[in-house]
């Protein structure tokens, strides 16, 4: 798939004649959940050989009219665009929303933004969609607003309930990497750039690299059998999440050990995907038997990632 077109707000749309089929959200982690409101969208779409666009918010609603309770991002702007294009996604509108945007009433939002400024031949909801100040448009309401078909998709249900976004991001404050691996129907992954530590892996024998400048919601602490991806390459890795206790005001870190393998990735872009969590960060009375835990840590990776 192509990448989409990414237009800067409703106001910027250019092409309102094509009619295009429009789903709405915020689809942080483009879920399981998210899937399935994007496939009806792009389904309609090609029936009606229309384009297929979503139309999301940079920031977060939430983050505006709560600026002092942030929800942190399973993933980046770019990185949720890119996922939706693989999905068949043409156009992905990016709305920047303020204070002055979210004073709007719901059928100010379906007579200006849906069907003036966009031209939406169809809509495609999600099965909680509200809309408008104080969350008082519904979907009945939109139906009559838009005068064209409203499609609301049911909720997706796993094991435990309905997936969501903010249910991932509980799994993956809690470590829960396989349930968000499900959730997702892909590894959860984050970005981050290898920058030199304080070299006590080499120390020890066991080199790691130190990842800053992290993009994407970082696991709870513990360690993890994980893929690293550096360039075109893949490599089977062991990573380590937490303040290292063994070493006394260290400090949280995020650290990946590549198996199997000796090269030189500092200064490198590293993307990692968590797949399995091995263990809690534990302390050890000394260095050896650090070493041999990981030992240990490296042999179950091996296994699993196999």
């Amino acid at each position: 798939m192509s990448e989409p077109i990414v237009v800067p707000g409703s106001n910027a749309y250019r092409s309102p004649n094509d009619h295009p089929v429009v789903t709405i959200g915020n689809f942080d982690g483009v879920h399981r959940g998210h899937r399935a409101l994007v496939s009806a969208a792009v389904t309609q779409a090609n029936d009606l050989g229309v384009p297929a666009c979503v139309y999301t918010f940079d920031p977060a609603p939430r983050d505006v009219l709560r600026p002092g309770n942030p929800v942190p991002r399973i993933q980046s702007l770019e990185d949720k665009i890119r996922l939706l294009g693989t999905l068949g996604v043409d156009c992905v509108i990016v709305e920047p929303f303020t204070l002055d945007f979210g004073r709007h009433g719901g059928q100010w939002f379906a007579k200006e933004v849906l069907t003036r400024r966009l031209g939406a031949s169809a809509v495609v909801v999600g099965w909680d969609f509200r809309f408008g100040a104080g969350r008082e448009g519904t979907v009945e309401a939109l139906r009559d607003w838009v005068n064209v078909p409203v499609t609301q998709v049911n909720a997706l249900q796993s094991d435990d309930g309905v997936i969501s976004s903010s249910r991932i991001r509980g799994a993956l404050a809690e470590g829960r990497v396989e349930e968000a691996t499900a959730l997702l129907a892909r590894p959860h992954s984050v970005r981050g750039t290898v920058v030199h530590g304080q070299a006590r892996g080499r120390t020890l024998g066991i080199r790691t690299a130190n990842l800053e400048k992290l993009i994407g919601l970082v696991p709870g602490d513990g360690v993890y059998a994980v893929t690293a991806v550096v360039g075109p390459v893949e490599y089977k890795a062991v990573a380590n999440i937490g303040s290292r206790p063994s070493f006394p005001g260290a400090g949280r870190s995020v650290e990946v050990h590549l198996l199997d393998v000796e090269t030189n990735v500092y200064g490198t872009h590293m993307t990692v995907h968590w797949h399995h969590r091995l263990r809690d960060e534990q302390t050890f009375a000394s260095p050896a038997a650090l070493v041999a835990q990981i030992g240990n840590d490296i042999v179950a990776a091996r296994t699993l990632l196999s």
